[in-house]
């Protein structure tokens, strides 16, 4: 069965995005422990360097980001859970692995739960479709050029990575530029952070209330939170797609410290010189191709998302669910009926 979920409009591609389910899956033992061990290695990619700098007391200013602003531990990380579709042939490995609440053995097959997401989960994963599905139907905004990250050392207000890394511009020259063009920050936890005289620069005064109202699927940050939104959704979503939402949180910070005002070539990142029309330019090239594919994660999130809710809906529970009642109350309204 293949869901459809409209891309945002306005700068990013407008054609539909089609998510094909994957066909159930039971796995053996065997297969289990091998896709096990292949995430691992995957995750452990990220997750080693950060433990051995983190037992040397070591700060990275573009890694630590991954592991500090975003709370879910390095080992929940490298812990492998199956994709909704997946399975596993009951055995005293999976049983010891995969128990109560979230899985359950049956007939042989060790199963999630879906009795076991409570309605306060139900409530949290409709909050997670919510933001990411009003956050897809949003015009794209290119024209930020990552400078919230020059707007928080506005006038040299918490230069947090002086120690780490040194500015590669003059304190003035950081300053000359913030105030040469507008600052186009839609991304309250970015904003947050800006230097107070820097705020009234911004074109819109964002507030905590208003935070999800204001999130557009160009914005890198709100890219980044889709890693976010998948641990949020664990274990239901399974490893594979948190990984995906991970790996490409990465690359965005990579983007977002590149073009900071930070000098940060002795780690092997070049800057990109966002105050040069080059720089803005190469920005923007690599935003948008970033924003591609936060497009495509975001419509799997929402489609996953989705089906875990229908089932934990369907199976019914001991306690009301106001969501569970929404979505039957839309399900049933003719408009919904005319749509299917």
């Amino acid at each position: 069965m293949a869901t459809v979920a409209s891309r945002a409009v306005g700068m990013l591609d407008t054609r539909p995005i089609t998510i094909r389910a994957p066909e159930a899956q039971l796995l053996t033992t065997t297969d289990w422990q091998a896709r096990s061990l292949a995430h691992l290695e995957r995750a452990q990619r990220w997750t080693l360097p950060h433990k051995e700098r983190r037992s040397r007391h070591e700060a990275h200013p573009v890694h630590d980001f991954l592991f500090q602003y975003y709370k879910y531990s390095p080992g929940k990380i490298e812990t492998w859970h199956p994709a909704p579709t997946e399975s596993l042939v009951e055995s005293p490995d999976g049983r010891e692995r995969f128990g109560p609440p979230e899985y359950r053995a049956a007939d042989g097959v060790i199963r999630r739960d879906p009795h076991a997401l409570s309605v306060e989960g139900r409530d949290q994963l409709s909050t997670v479709v919510n933001v990411l599905s009003t956050t897809q139907s949003r015009p794209a905004n290119f024209g930020c050029y990552g400078v919230h990250e020059w707007a928080m050392i506005y006038g040299g207000h918490d230069i947090r990575h002086a120690g780490v890394a040194p500015l590669r511009l003059s304190q003035q020259e950081v300053d000359r530029f913030v105030e040469s063009r507008p600052v186009a920050c839609s991304h309250f936890d970015a904003y947050r952070f800006f230097a107070p005289e820097a705020k009234p620069l911004n074109r819109i005064e964002l507030e905590w209330s208003i935070r999800h109202d204001m999130e557009q699927p160009g914005c890198i940050h709100a890219n980044m939170d889709l890693y976010r939104w998948a641990y949020t959704a664990m274990p239901w979503i399974g490893s594979g797609l948190l990984l995906d939402c991970f790996e490409l949180a990465a690359e965005l910070r990579v983007l977002d410290m590149q073009a900071s005002p930070y000098d940060l070539r002795e780690l092997g990142f070049d800057p990109v010189e966002v105050e040069t029309t080059e720089g803005r330019s190469e920005y923007q090239r690599r935003q948008r191709e970033l924003s591609e594919r936060a497009a495509g994660l975001r419509a799997e999130l929402i489609a996953v998302v989705e089906e875990v809710l229908s089932a934990a809906c369907a199976v019914g529970s001991d306690l009301p669910s106001p969501v569970c009642r929404r979505r039957a109350a839309r399900s049933a309204s003719p408009t919904h009926q005319l749509r299917t």
